[in-house]
């Protein structure tokens, strides 16, 4: 499995526009900039699709021509943007599964011509299991305080297993409950607020990251040999030597957009 990391940063990205903190001024000065976070796996199938995500795999040097499958967490636009479907629908005709929980999927109806009969867009709903294109797909509920529904994926394929879990906080128990038996080869964690305490449940810091991972541990769904990387990373979090000392401390990676992790 191949999974190339589109974007590692939170809906205001890494640096805020507006701020000098110390992690924005040094990602200023580096260029190192974070973008919205979005993943794609083997280029047939993209987790999330922000603003950023198009043009971050052009960076990449990949072409989106093959992209076979969409799978959406929610509705916040850093994790969706509908415009992609409008730009995609004037140069292919190529089949497209759209699929995530129905206020995401609400969203993608205007972008799309009544009658076209190249995009399907498909509503689940936590504990829904599927198959795509040879990817086993298990829906996990997120804790986050979004437009509606908001989901995380376990996705399976050629024996390799992904859990995306960006956008939450701390494990709902139906969701441990699903994850009974799913070992996973590479965990990508959302980490959004460093020290700060987050406004509610639905973001992760370095202490509810850290509990997370001990969550899955205890099921069994995380060992020695999976890789963790941190996403969604804000703003709140210290300066990357900093940052990257913290993660490794509960056994996490830290690495900068365009990363591919192959498992």
């Amino acid at each position: 499995m191949d999974v190339l990391l589109l974007g590692t940063g939170a809906s205001d990205g890494v640096p805020n526009a507006w701020c000098t903190c110390p992690t924005c001024a040094e990602a200023r000065a580096s260029r190192a900039i974070r973008t919205n976070t979005s993943a794609l796996v083997d280029d047939v199938l993209l987790l999330d699709c922000g603003p950023d995500a198009p043009r971050q795999a052009q960076r990449a040097g990949r072409d989106l021509a093959g992209l076979r499958t969409v799978l959406l967490t929610h509705a916040h636009d850093d994790h969706l943007n509908p415009s992609f479907l409008m730009h995609r629908g004037w140069v292919s005709e190529q089949p497209l599964q759209v699929i995530g929980p129905a206020p995401a999927i609400g969203r993608c109806v205007d972008w799309l011509a009544p009658d076209q009969q190249v995009v399907a867009l498909t509503t689940v709903t936590a504990g829904d299991e599927f198959s795509v294109d040879g990817y086993r797909v298990l829906v996990l509920p997120a804790t986050h305080y979004a437009l509606g529904e908001a989901v995380l994926y376990a996705v399976e394929h050629e024996g390799r297993r992904l859990l995306y879990a960006t956008d939450t906080g701390p494990w709902k128990p139906s969701a441990l409950e699903l994850l009974a038996g799913w070992r996973f080869d590479l965990v990508l964690l959302e980490e959004t607020f460093g020290d700060a305490v987050p406004p509610g449940e639905g973001h992760h810091n370095f202490a509810s990251f850290g509990a997370a991972l001990d969550d899955l541990r205890g099921i069994g769904a995380l060992d020695d040999a999976t890789r963790v990387v941190a996403i969604h990373l804000g703003h709140d979090n210290p300066p990357l030597a900093e940052l990257t000392g913290r993660l490794a401390g509960v056994g996490a990676e830290v690495h900068p957009d365009l990363t591919v992790l192959r498992i």
